[in-house]
């Protein structure tokens, strides 16, 4: 797979980000846009549950970005609280998605609440084919409902021991909703050790949106 590293014009500053594309020869199905986990804790684009959620969509012919929100990396600016971090994402899904192509986005733990919140927003403007949110970190950061037209094409995924994002304040997110939840049992928020299980299930999800 082919990667370049290019530069996002964020609200905040420049916003680092890299490019993957699929190995096959065939046109990108479209560009999934995944945001990272909370950034004062470490976490930046190459965190590997996004690398993971990258590898899925690459996998079934998509291009993925991934990207550093503001004050990580080689991104201008300083963290927002999950206020600015919004804006982010939405600015590298309108730079780095062109308006005709198929848009997918991802998240992880404050990355899905990020994707949740540009969900939201981008849902009037634009389809978004599919999207999957993990670790879904909702006791601690606004997480908009999903849109119904789109929950079908929506997975959640979360760990039946997440200590970080307790699986109860997810499940009294969803509950509103009706929206399914997959649980993995004995997972924790990292998922160590089931990796290769998450990425089964989002390539399984993405494929099937197709």
């Amino acid at each position: 797979m082919n990667s370049s590293v290019f530069t996002v014009h964020g609200p905040a500053g420049d916003l680092q980000a890299v490019l993957e594309l699929p190995a096959s020869a065939a046109q990108p199905l479209g560009t999934v846009v995944i945001a990272h986990p909370h950034p004062l804790f470490g976490g930046t684009m190459d965190n590997k549950v996004v690398r993971t959620l990258a590898r899925a969509w690459l996998q079934c012919g998509w291009r993925a970005v991934r990207f550093n929100f503001r004050g990580v990396g080689a991104s201008a600016g300083a963290h927002d609280e999950g206020r600015g971090e919004a804006d982010d994402l939405l600015a590298v899904a309108g730079q780095a998605v062109a308006p005709g192509q198929a848009l997918a986005l991802a998240g992880f733990s404050f990355g899905a609440c990020m994707a949740a919140q540009a969900i939201a927003r981008l849902h009037p403007q634009r389809p978004i084919a599919a999207a999957v949110l993990v670790g879904l970190a909702a006791a601690r950061f606004a997480a908009p409902p999903i849109p119904q037209d789109l929950q079908a094409r929506t997975l959640i995924v979360h760990g039946e021991r997440d200590d970080t994002a307790p699986l109860a304040a997810v499940m009294d997110w969803a509950r509103p909703q009706l929206l399914p939840v997959t649980v993995v049992p004995g997972g924790g928020h990292f998922f160590h050790g089931q990796l290769p299980l998450l990425k089964a299930l989002a390539e399984r999800h993405v494929r099937g949106c197709a």
